[in-house]
């Protein structure tokens, strides 16, 4: 099982267990808004350390972003899964050409 199976399964098991016990419970706890503002948070860490070329925080804001962006996924119902597929959908297509597509 790959790191992001783990994790899936982790915040899975996690969102169902007692806020006073799993930081993933508690997020969850505060609502999707909270969870939603920890992931832009997380964001704006990882341009920080990606404009000031620390590969080393660079890594480790992105795991944090990853992490948060999944329990953020899964609390809508959502999985990687869900954002493999689309990837896929959008494969072969230009990026340009799929921006335009795109409803505003």
């Amino acid at each position: 099982m790959d790191a992001f199976a783990t994790l899936e399964q982790t915040i899975a098991k996690r969102l169902r267990a007692d806020p006073g016990s799993s930081y993933v419970a508690s997020l969850a706890a505060k609502g999707r808004a909270k969870i939603a503002q920890k992931v832009g948070e997380e964001a704006v860490e990882t341009v920080i350390a990606a404009v000031a070329d620390d590969r080393g925080a660079m890594v480790s804001e992105a795991a944090d972003l990853l992490f948060h962006l999944t329990v953020l996924l899964h609390h809508a119902g959502l999985s990687l899964n869900d954002v493999r597929a689309e990837l896929t959908r959008r494969e072969g297509v230009s990026g340009l050409a799929e921006k335009a597509a795109r409803t505003s």
